[in-house]
């Protein structure tokens, strides 16, 4: 009896040593999956998703660009928002700013960075990455590659046939209008957003898993946040081109627009790009997809997407689309190609990310704001305080700035 015990002890020793070796390498994605949207401090992750999770890697280009230094701003001590007021410095450090960018008129006027940022830090940008993929979308319209942005996702992506996405215009999913039925919902474990993010902690296919999204109501009628829909877009930019998304933006954006680092893009087992939220780069590299819509498409003198394409990106006439209260949206921002629109009149728009991620662009004052960060609190209460974007865009517009003294 003694024997048996000692050989099924040695086999269990064995049979946990062969786990861990198996899976020993998951481990720490596996963790910081688990702890996404719960309070944990993510800043040590958020700059070492590289060295955590399979990717590939888009090459810095043989011609990097690097902006030119202008007048040094100084950021306000204070501003105010909703009626109160608050330190800049407090809230910099309250929503784990690793990176402060500003640029105006194509030159660096504010860089600061903050915990385990950096220059020359890769750092995960979360939804950020789908203004990148939209504009891979545009790049392949402009090249005739896609027909029109009315034709069915389906005529371009069969596996989706039978899906959410069957039959629906290519536009209605660039504007989040597909009718998918989903919850974004950060803070419930099993939404549809956290069960499609955990397949790049546990495995498995994001393409199976968009094909299985079922759908809830009528296309292009309503604009509901989807993270999937933007999954569908990185397929249809694979299937349009043949060839991935990171292949395309080595060659459509991160060379032509002179990329200073090298940068990373998180793949499922299947080696497919998280086209929603897995691109991991530098402040700076992140700027000039700001700049290169700031200009309208054009990077010095040669046109990396149409005007047309950056216009219809970043504005909306359609009423789903419109920021404020909009009873056809889920979200009081206005929504374009995978962009957020501002109210106002300064043409404002941005790309953001989960824990207070932004790429800001005012036209109407030549200025391209980067702001990265781990926001540790985001998503844990369900008001303002909980995700303060809104709280973030008052005090980095420029009118906020005053000129270094």
């Amino acid at each position: 009896m003694k024997k048996v015990l000692l050989i099924t002890l040695s086999t269990l020793v064995a049979a946990i040593g062969v786990a861990y070796i198996v899976f020993k390498p998951n481990l720490g994605r596996l963790d910081m999956v688990a702890t996404l949207f719960t309070g944990v401090e993510q800043y040590e992750n958020f700059a070492s998703i590289k060295d955590m999770y399979p990717t590939t890697l888009l090459t810095a280009a043989s011609t990097p660009y690097d902006f030119p230094s202008g007048e040094p701003l100084g950021l306000p001590d204070r501003f105010n928002f909703e009626g109160s007021e608050y330190s800049v410095d407090d809230f910099l450090a309250l929503t784990d700013t690793s990176a402060l960018l500003v640029i105006q008129d194509g030159s660096v006027r504010f860089e600061e960075y903050f915990l385990t940022g950096g220059r020359d830090v890769n750092w995960l940008s979360m939804s950020v990455a789908k203004s990148f993929t939209s504009t891979l979308i545009g790049i392949a319209y402009d090249e005739g590659l896609i027909s029109s942005l009315d034709d069915p996702i389906t005529d371009y992506v069969p596996e989706l046939a039978g899906s959410a996405y069957d039959g629906v215009a290519i536009v209605d999913i660039l504007e989040m209008s597909s009718g998918a039925a989903w919850n974004e919902d950060y803070a419930d474990p099993d939404s549809d957003v956290m069960r499609m993010g955990k397949i790049m902690g546990i495995g498995g296919s994001l393409d199976t898993f968009t094909a299985s999204i079922k759908p809830q109501r009528a296309p292009g009628t309503y604009n509901k946040y989807n993270s999937a829909d933007t999954q569908a877009l990185g397929m249809l930019v694979s299937r349009a081109t043949g060839r991935s998304l990171t292949e395309n933006m080595q060659e459509k954006l991160w060379a032509p627009l002179g990329a200073e680092s090298d940068a990373y893009w998180m793949i499922d087992d299947f080696d497919v790009e998280m086209a929603f939220a897995g691109l991991n780069a530098t402040a700076r590299d992140y700027a000039k997809i700001g700049e290169l819509f700031r200009n309208k498409g054009s990077w010095f003198g040669k046109q990396i997407v149409s005007e047309d394409w950056v216009t219809n990106a970043t504005h909306s006439s359609k009423a789903h689309l419109l920021p404020g209260e909009n009873p056809a949206s889920d979200y009081p921002m206005g929504y374009g190609y995978q962009w957020w629109l501002m109210d106002g009149d300064e043409g404002e728009y941005s790309a953001i990310g989960v824990y207070n991620q932004f790429i800001y662009v005012n036209p109407t004052k030549d200025l391209v704001i980067v702001k990265l960060s781990a926001f540790s609190d985001y998503a844990t209460i369900e008001t303002e305080e909980g995700y303060r974007e809104f709280q973030t865009i008052e005090p980095v517009s420029y009118t906020h700035l005053r000129a270094h003294e």
